[in-house]
Order: C-alpha cells, then structure tokens, then sequence
C-alpha cells in the first residue's frame, strides 16, 4: 500500500491512495492541467485513477473533482451532506454513503469517519489494504476520543498542521477569520497536531506525513521546531508535504 500526495495546502489539496491495482484519488482542488502535470511526475496516468472520494465541498478539496471526473468518467463518491452542499452537480456516476458507512473501491476498504469542521457532512478516512491501514486527518478543528481510539494501529497517518498559533495571531486575517480558524469547527494548529501523532503512534506507525499548511499563517520551519519541541520522539517518522509540487509516494510494507 503507497500514498502520495499531488499537494497539500491553502490553494489545493489531492491524495493518491495506491494498493494492488486499484488506485484512488482523494479530493482534488486543482485544475485538470495541473492534476495531469502532477500525477505524470508520480508516473500516474489519469485513467488509471479507479475512483475520486471527497471529504468535504471547500474549493481547496472540491474545485477539480468535476473536471476530472467528467473527463475521464471516474466515479465519485461522498457523503450525502456534501452533495447537498456541492454545487456541481454534473457528475458522470456519483455515489453517495454516510460518514460512518464503510465500503470498498476494488483492492482497498474505506472507513470514513465525521470531522468538526464548517462543512456538511466532513469526513477523513481509514484505508485498509490487506494487513495495512493509512489514515487521513485534515480540515478539523478538534480531536476527539473517537479519533485517538479508531486511529491506534496505523501504518501511515497524514494529519494537518495548518497553523501556528503565534502567525495567526499577528498575522493579516482579521478577528473573525481568526475565530473561526482556531475554533472548534475550524483546523489544528502545530502544537495540536504535534499532540495528536504522540497520542497515535506506535511500533507500526512508520510514517507520519504533515499537511494542509496555510500560505499565510505557517512553515515548513514552524512545524518542524513545534515537533522537535512537543515531539522529540517522532523525529524519524515526520515529512512535511508541500503545496507547490507533489511528493514521493510513501510505501507501507
């Protein structure tokens, strides 16, 4: 089992999930020319891509799935809430499920799971693959119980670091955008994430990839001193993705 990701960030974010033969993109908030560009260098043609599933209608995770999915007739698959709230509605072969209906695509089995986010019905997932599982966590504002409990036993986890507190607090958004960042409903900030992938790991936790930093109110530097502070231990599993190109893909033997 291997993921990758196309980019991660403010201005767009797309994940491959890869096991077997089947092949899954989760989201993807860029143009069909840049998704094409992207999983060429991933050595991913666009055909071979099974099935598009989407966490939630924000244009960073949303804004490319029509697109794509009408170019190549890809299924696409999202919750009942998130349809609702989706604008485009010109979608080839659409299938709806609740957050926490599991169900397969080919090799792979998905297990949503809701997020406290400002969205419909938001989601993240558990990908299984034989004796393997790969979590995504990004776009929340909190971590629950539930979370620390359904995610213990994980290969790989990719989970958000999206702001540092101290950037966002002196930087140009104004209080209520701050509000609503730093909320309940809104995302993670460094020090929370950092608190989280402890809380999580384990002796088969092999990776720990961070994403969906804000252009604005974060680095690649905050995020790597915030793990070095509030998680040492961790050092050797942590890759920060990036927005601007994408990673390597990351294997889970």
């Amino acid at each position: 089992m291997s993921l990758a990701s196309i980019g991660s960030g403010s201005a767009g974010n797309a994940i491959l999930i890869r096991a077997n033969g089947t092949c899954i993109l989760v989201d993807n908030g860029f143009t069909l020319r840049e998704t094409r560009r992207r999983l060429a260098t991933l050595s991913v043609d666009a055909e071979e891509i099974d099935a598009i599933v989407v966490t939630h209608e924000h244009g960073d995770h949303l804004s490319g799935v029509g697109p794509f999915a009408r170019k190549y007739k890809t299924p696409v698959w999202m919750t009942h809430g998130t349809w609702r709230a989706c604008r485009d509605k010109k979608l080839p072969d659409i299938h709806l499920f609740h957050a926490h209906q599991g169900f397969t695509i080919g090799d792979v089995s998905l297990e949503p799971f809701p997020m406290p986010h400002d969205a419909a019905e938001s989601c993240q997932f558990v990908f299984r693959a034989g004796k393997h599982r790969v979590a995504t966590l990004t776009d929340l504002g909190c971590t629950t119980r539930y979370m620390e409990e359904h995610l213990h036993g994980l290969d790989g986890l990719l989970i958000e670091c999206n702001y540092d507190a101290d950037m966002l607090r002196n930087g140009p958004y104004g209080e209520y955008l701050q509000a609503r960042i730093r909320g309940s409903w809104g995302h993670l900030d460094n020090v929370q994430a950092a608190a989280f992938a402890r809380k999580v790991d384990g002796p088969g936790l092999q990776k720990i990839l961070l994403g969906h930093l804000s252009e604005k109110n974060n680095t690649p530097d905050a995020v790597t001193r915030t793990f070095n502070e509030h998680a040492p231990e961790l050092a050797g599993k942590t890759a920060i993705l990036a927005q601007d190109f994408a990673s390597d893909w990351f294997c889970f033997d």
